[in-house]
C-alpha cells in the first residue's frame, strides 16, 4: 500500500503503527494505532528518535537556494500519521524514521528542519506555492506526481507479509489461509484479492481476507493467532514486527517494491542540495544507523537518485 493513493485514507499512501502475552498486544496497541494521543502511535513503548553526528557539509549547502540558506529553516510539509515514518509521540512531537533522516540532512545542510502538518493531498500543491520547501510523508514516487514535482528518492517501500514465529506461510501459496489487512489498502483492494483469486482460479480454496479498520487491529489479530499472517506496507510491517517482541516475523521478502522521494518544486537546486546530502549520509553509514534504528533497514537504497520512477 504505498502512500500514492493515500488521500483515500489508506496506509500505503495507495496512499500509524503500530507481562505474558497482554504485554506483548499492548505493545502492539501502543505502537501501532492511528491515534495521535498518548497511547496511539508512537506512545511510550514505541522506538523512541535517534540522532547522529552530522557535520555541515559547506560544498552540499551551497547548492542551496539562497532564500532557504539565508533563513537557516527548511520548511517541511509532513502528513501524520505514518508509523513509523512519522506519526506523533506521546507529547505530540513528530517522530519517525523520515523525521530522524530529515534532522539529519538539516545538519548536513546547515538548516533547521520546520514541520509543518497538512493533508497529505496538499503538501504537493503546498511545494508548487512556495508554501513548503520540500514534503516528507512517504511519498511513492511515480511518473504522474514528477509532472508536478522533482523528487528525490531516498527509500524502497513495498510490501511484505508476516507470521506468527514458527509459521511456514507462503504468500504466493496462501490458499484457504487467513490473512489480515487494513481496510482500503492496496493490500486489500488489489494484492490479496489477486492471490486469492489466483488460489480460486486453480481450484484452490480462496484466501479468507480478514479486514481490519486500523492496522493496529490487523497485527494485533496476527500475534493473537486470530489470523494466520497479516500483509501490509513493508516499513509497516517491519516495525510491527521489530515492536512486538519475537511473537511474529517475516513471511517471504518484501516485493513490488517502488521508490519513495522527498517532493521538491521543479528546476529548484534545492533538488541537488537533497540528493547530495542523502547520499553523503548514505556514505557515511549515517542513513544505515537511522534505518536500523527504526527496523526498516530492508528499504535501504545504496544511491540517491532524483525522479527514479518506473511508472
Amino acid at each position: 500500500m504505498m502512500r500514492d493513493l493515500r488521500s483515500f485514507g489508506s496506509l500505503r499512501r495507495l496512499p500509524g503503527i503500530f507481562m505474558v502475552l497482554v504485554g506483548v498486544i499492548a505493545l502492539v496497541v501502543a505502537g501501532c494505532s492511528n491515534d495521535d494521543s498518548s497511547t496511539g502511535a508512537g506512545g511510550n513503548s514505541a522506538i523512541q528518535p535517534t540522532t547522529v553526528d552530522v557535520a555541515k557539509q559547506s560544498d552540499i549547502a551551497a547548492l542551496l537556494p539562497a532564500g532557504i540558506r539565508e533563513s537557516g529553516q527548511l520548511i517541511v510539509g509532513v502528513n501524520v500519521p505514518y508509523a513509523p515514518n512519522e506519526f506523533k509521540d506521546s507529547s505530540g512531537q513528530i517522530i519517525g524514521f523520515d523525521v530522524d533522516l530529515m534532522n539529519a540532512i538539516g545538519k548536513a545542510l546547515g538548516l533547521t528542519p520546520v514541520y509543518k502538518e497538512a493533508d497529505f493531498d496538499k503538501i504537493i500543491p503546498s511545494i508548487q506555492a512556495g508554501t513548503f520547501n520540500i514534503g516528507m510523508s512517504s511519498f511513492t514516487d511515480n511518473k504522474e506526481r514528477e509532472a508536478q514535482v522533482d523528487f528525490v528518492n531516498y527509500f524502497s517501500a513495498g510490501i511484505q507479509w508476516a507470521q506468527q514465529a514458527g509459521g511456514n506461510i507462503d504468500p504466493n501459496n496462501a490458499c484457504g489461509k487467513k490473512v489480515a489487512v487494513q481496510s482500503t489498502t492496496v493490500e486489500d483492494t488489489d494484492e490479496v484479492p489477486a492471490k486469492s483469486k489466483a488460489c480460486t482460479d486453480a481450484g484452490k480454496p480462496a484466501i479468507q481476507i480478514q479486514k481490519y479498520t486500523d492496522q493496529s487491529e490487523a497485527t494485533n489479530a496476527l500475534v493473537l493467532g486470530r489470523v494466520d499472517a497479516m500483509s501490509a506496507d513493508s516499513p509497516v510491517t517491519a516495525y510491527a514486527i521489530k515492536q512486538a517482541g519475537g511473537k511474529i516475523v517475516a513471511a517471504g521478502p518484501v516485493f513490488d517494491s517502488a521508490p519513495y522521494g522527498y517532493p521538491i518544486a521543479k528546476g529548484s537546486s534545492l533538488v541537488q542540495a537533497v540528493q547530495k546530502a542523502v547520499q553523503y549520509l548514505i556514505d557515511n553509514g549515517q542513513y544505515k544507523a537511522i534505518a536500523e534504528h527504526w527496523g526498516v533497514e530492508a528499504g535501504v537504497i545504496p544511491t540517491a537518485t532524483v525522479n527514479g520512477a518506473t511508472s
